[in-house]
């Protein structure tokens, strides 16, 4: 079944993470991705883990496309380029802001010669303001957002999340503008520019933060495991291992208190409201952790579930993606890429019911589909 994207022919001329994932998930919902990428090919072909020589990560984040090679310091080359963008109906680039113009496809000529096209940007820190000609990594715009000033325990460094949230949500978030340009173009036949940034991306996700600062004035400091609004809302240590639950609300903690032995709890005044339990969370979360320590994790699990409490065990990748929920939403997929044999990746994470998105075909080898979309150059 074709996907809800197929209509659409996307030039995909970034690299590494942010980009890339934008263009993969219009892509993995049908759209057309040409990869266009210099005679070295994508930076992130390069990073390991490597299965036979291909890199995983380049894998994991540049499926269903076709990769066609363009030196766009040849004029030619170029020529070729701009073939295709007569015919697109999407470009996105990841340069740092200025790069395009420089290759000689800013967005007045593009819009110029194709007023159809929506020309999509993600840089490190936006096309504007003070810092907009800094490079930016996931880690430089992790610690500028605030991100990891709050990330980790009360006490010490600060944190990098060991996941590239900046990138990956710079990408989600483009992809989102793109498909709003998308809808307008619907209304109006005109294409136009869609931009974002990694350091925009992070700190869009401060919204307790961010509500706790305009709302008092005061810095949010970093609070270990425990949640800025909700009590109790964290990870407990078990006899055997860790469990997460959320038991804010009146009727779970009613039901928590008794699962635990420790109905003297509800009595308490300072556990009175869940306001009431926030502004005490520290000296709550000590009374819960002695009984949770002695139970292990299935006990507990078993309990909180059948009392309706929001709960779930603290699992290690190998459990995720070896689990059976995971497993039943398609969330593993398997490709047959030429090179590497069978490779499974990360499945389609949101569900249409009449044009569902799928994992079609395994990252391009460099060059693949060049003489295919191109025709044989001589």
């Amino acid at each position: 079944m074709p996907g809800a994207l197929d209509h659409l022919l996307v030039l995909d001329l970034t690299s590494h993470l942010s980009g890339p994932y934008c263009a993969m998930l219009l892509a993995d919902h049908g759209a057309d991705v040409l990869k266009i990428e210099p005679p070295t090919g994508d930076s992130a072909r390069n990073m390991p883990p490597f299965i036979n020589g291909e890199s995983a990560p380049f894998m994991t984040w540049n499926r269903n496309k076709r990769s066609v090679v363009l030196d766009l310091k040849q004029a030619a080359d170029k020529e070729s380029l701009w073939e295709l963008i007569d015919k697109a109906d999407i470009l996105i680039e990841n340069y740092r802001p200025g790069v395009l113009a420089r290759l000689g496809f800013a967005w007045d000529k593009l819009h110029a010669r194709n007023p159809r096209l929506i020309l999509a940007s993600i840089s490190g820190f936006g096309q504007t303001g003070p810092y907009a000609s800094r490079g930016g990594f996931d880690l430089i715009t992790q610690a500028m957002s605030g991100l990891m000033s709050t990330n980790g325990p009360a006490d010490g460094p600060p944190h990098r999340l060991p996941i590239a949230i900046s990138d990956v949500t710079a990408g989600m978030f483009l992809a989102f503008g793109v498909m709003a340009a998308v809808e307008s173009r619907h209304r109006t036949g005109i294409g136009q520019y869609v931009e974002t940034s990694l350091l925009e991306a992070a700190t869009s996700l401060s919204v307790y933060e961010s509500a706790h600062y305009f709302a008092t004035g005061t810095r949010p400091e970093r609070i270990g495991q425990a949640h800025r609004g909700s009590a109790p809302y964290q990870c407990f240590a078990t006899s055997d291992g860790y469990i997460t639950f959320g038991a804010s609300q009146p009727k779970f903690f009613q039901s928590l208190c008794g699962i635990v032995g420790l109905p003297e709890l509800l009595d308490d005044p300072r556990f009175k409201t869940n306001a009431d339990r926030v502004a005490h969370n520290t000296v709550l979360i000590a009374l819960l952790e002695a009984p949770m320590r002695l139970k292990p994790s299935s006990h507990w699990l078993a309990e909180l579930e059948k009392a309706g409490i929001p709960a779930g065990p603290v699992l290690h990748y190998d459990e995720v993606f070896t689990d059976p929920h995971i497993l039943s939403r398609d969330m593993v997929a398997r490709t047959d890429h030429p090179v590497t044999g069978p490779f499974h990746t990360l499945g389609v994470t949101v569900k249409l019911s009449d044009t569902p998105g799928s994992v079609r075909a395994p990252a391009p080898r460099l060059g693949e589909h060049t003489e295919q979309v191109l025709g044989k150059r001589g």
